[in-house]
């Protein structure tokens, strides 16, 4: 359904070290890269965007808006959480259960260090 999400950064730099460190537990490396942005994920498939905004302006983040990305186990969203603590982002739902969602939803969301909300999910049952 999706080509690609895209984030605001107000450093670049900083940002692609904490989603190489974020992004890598889950599998996902640096792809295309360039000057004002940082992609993550195959050319020919979905993408993940860090960049500088096209307008010039600071980035800032939206209310209510994040990334998603899935996650093959509970391990893996318990080191996703660890790792993005680990390079300075925020706690916003420690790893555990959401039954809300449904009952095998296993989830962890931080904040990275732009304030962007992303998340981990694993939907198997263990």
């Amino acid at each position: 359904m999706f080509s690609h999400v895209t984030f605001g950064t107000k450093d670049l730099a900083r940002a692609g070290a904490f989603y190489d460190a974020v992004l890598g537990i889950l599998g996902h490396v640096r792809g295309l890269e360039r000057e004002t942005f940082i992609s993550y994920g195959d050319r020919t498939g979905a993408r993940f965007f860090i960049m500088n905004p096209f307008d010039g302006n600071p980035a800032s983040t939206g209310n209510g808006v994040h990334a998603a990305f899935v996650a093959e186990n509970r391990a893996d969203v318990d080191a996703f959480h660890a790792a993005a603590l680990a390079a300075g982002g925020t706690d916003e739902g420690a790893p555990g259960l959401r039954p809300h969602y449904h009952q095998d939803y296993y989830a962890a969301y931080v904040r990275d260090l732009d304030g962007n909300k992303i998340q981990a999910v694993c939907r198997n049952p263990v």
